[in-house]
């Protein structure tokens, strides 16, 4: 009776730390069954463990604890309340909705969860007694959800027992499941919809007729209406307590994502060049460039410059080209990512008094009961909470292979850093026009004045920004191969437009990797000022960003000598070997204690 009891606090307290470090946060406090709670806000409920036939409830904490604390991390509690639609079922579906889409996020990155949850799930299912009009469609819209967004296979019985009110909700759904499923990461949009959606079935209305149908105490309801209305406000607030799980600390992922967005749509809905003084950003050390005129510059995102159908076909292009390539990259990518995680896996404190349960050392407890637990705990992990942007030159110099190359390198690398939660964000820059465009007519309009500084439209191209996940923008860098997209360089006014985006972003580690094929060039900016005056910008620039900013910027050169410009910085003659050299200076950066093997 004793081990039995052992085995159950020893179960509590390894759930406890997985809770806390799966929700990212050591404050939670996590209760079991009717046990007190010093905070509802920063708390997590879980069901009693109890003797269940021959075992003990283990999976199904083991679910519900997976499940919970992946709501805690990936869910904002007033953007879920903002969009909570009215009506008792609908604020149930409303929650069961949130609950699925912070399970989409966190089972693609924790198989285990998924295992956990999707178990469990399958045993419930199964044997669910759906009696009454509104368990039948709570349960059905929750499996109708799972089946669509976490890809949930139903057995034959089950599907029969559903399929009536799933039926329903297809015809309900079915044009808006794919939007759902591609905004899984915007909060926002997501329970925006999907409230939209449910108050749309008016489902609280048809319940109640059917209650007044059913009811077989109807005669009873007025006299005991106010007792039992007290009852059900009281049960309710319960309910919706547990369901809750409002954590009362900021979200950093949502809120990185949301002001990152916010941003990225004012820069792209004023289509204009963002003024660097007015922004309080300094001049980048250069106080003599200028730029002519900014209105004609653009920001856009890769989608806004092409439609589906085109990018998909440019995506199929880039993979045929590199086909032999891109295994090639692969692998030293999956090399990159076995130490990353090989990294992660083995930094651990151990011998502590909490944490997660040290199983290592469960054979001396057997040996002798009188020693006691250890425990251990991860230790902070540089590269979790990092920023990689690629800032690739889109260059007319950069035409054929050398661009097919960068593309496909960033994609991969994308996926690479993904894997292990690491934010990646691809952009591209360029000219509109080749010598000039409108703010040359505008500088020939008004008499040429001398020295007019930058005199061309830039274009700085958003691929893939770091909150998009990398299925969601890979067509994107087939439109690197567009015909007509490469013209000129100006790269350092794209550096200080990376610079100011990272800025923006709450990663503590930030890192700028620029891939191009030569000095600046813009033939409409050179005639008409002195020769190295776009070159002496990217000098001040760079330099600026490398003493002044705690951002870590590296640069490849394909065929050029870059080491001129940046401090750290590569030479590579053979476009083959970007891939190599990308994973590879990466690598160094996040796995060698010491940072500056690049060279």
């Amino acid at each position: 009776m004793e081990n039995k009891k052992e085995k159950v606090e020893d179960f509590k307290t390894a759930i406890s730390s997985t809770i806390r470090s799966i929700a990212d946060s050591q404050k939670i406090e996590v209760n079991f069954g009717n046990q007190s709670s010093k905070s509802e806000v920063n708390s997590i409920r879980l069901p009693e463990l109890e003797q269940r036939k021959k075992s003990i409830n283990f999976e199904e904490i083991r679910a519900i604890a997976d499940s919970k604390s992946l709501r805690f991390r990936f869910s904002n509690q007033k953007t879920l309340k903002k969009y909570e639609p009215a009506g008792n079922i609908s604020k149930k579906l409303y929650n069961v909705s949130e609950k699925i889409r912070c399970e989409k996020i966190g089972t693609s990155y924790f198989k285990g969860i998924k295992n956990n949850i999707e178990k469990f799930y399958k045993k419930k299912i199964a044997g669910l007694d759906l009696k009454s009009s509104e368990d039948k469609i709570i349960e059905s819209f929750e499996n109708y959800l799972r089946a669509k967004i976490l890809d949930f296979k139903n057995d034959s019985q089950t599907e029969k027992k559903l399929k009536s009110y799933k039926k329903d909700l297809n015809e309900k759904f079915k044009n808006k499941i794919n939007d759902l499923k591609d905004l899984i990461l915007d909060q926002e949009k997501f329970n925006s919809i999907i409230s939209e959606l449910i108050s749309d079935m008016s489902l609280d209305e048809n319940i109640d007729e059917e209650k007044k149908r059913d009811d077989e105490n109807e005669k009873n309801e007025n006299k005991s209406k106010p007792e039992n209305q007290e009852q059900k406000t009281k049960e309710k607030d319960e309910k919706n307590e547990e369901m809750s799980i409002d954590t009362g600390i900021t979200d950093l992922e949502n809120e990185s994502k949301e002001s990152d967005k916010i941003e990225e749509e004012l820069e792209i809905k004023d289509n204009s060049r963002p003024d660097l003084k007015k922004r309080g950003n300094q001049n980048f050390g250069d106080l003599k460039y200028k730029s002519y005129t900014e209105e004609f510059d653009e920001i856009i995102k890769a989608e806004d410059l092409e439609n589906l159908d085109e990018l998909t076909r440019l995506r199929k292009n880039l993979d045929q080209q590199l086909l032999q390539l891109k295994n090639f990259i692969s692998k030293l990518a999956n090399k990159l990512q076995r130490k990353l995680l090989a990294k992660q896996n083995r930094s651990w404190n151990f011998d502590l008094e909490e944490g997660l349960l040290d199983t290592s050392k469960l054979p001396r407890i057997i040996m002798d009961p009188f020693n006691s637990l250890s425990f251990k705990k991860e230790k902070d992990i540089e590269f979790k909470d990092t920023l990689v942007t690629i800032l690739i030159d889109n260059s007319g110099s950069m035409r054929g292979k050398p661009i097919s190359v960068a593309a496909i390198c960033a994609d991969i690398l994308s996926r690479t850093l993904e894997r292990c939660l690491v934010k990646v964000e691809i952009l591209g820059f360029t000219t509109k026009h080749w010598k000039g465009g409108s703010a040359r007519e505008k500088w020939m309009k008004n008499e040429k004045p001398n020295l007019p500084g930058r005199l061309n439209d830039l274009r700085h191209i958003i691929y893939k920004s770091a909150d998009t996940p990398w299925r969601q923008a890979k067509n994107n860098m087939g439109l690197m191969l567009k015909e007509g997209l490469l013209k000129e360089n100006i790269d350092g006014e794209a550096l200080k437009w990376a610079y100011n985006k990272m800025s923006k972003r709450k990663e503590d580690r930030k890192i700028l990797m620029v891939i191009s094929d030569g000095a600046p060039v813009d033939d409409s900016t050179l005639s008409t000022n002195t020769s190295d005056y776009l070159e002496t910008n990217l000098r001040k620039t760079v330099k600026w960003i490398e003493n002044k900013t705690n951002i870590e910027l590296l640069a490849i050169g394909i065929g050029h000598d870059v080491t001129r410009y940046y401090n750290k910085a590569v030479k590579i003659t053979d476009v083959q070997d970007l891939g190599d050299v990308m994973i590879n200076q990466l690598t160094d950066l996040f796995v060698e204690k010491n940072k500056k093997t690049f060279h």
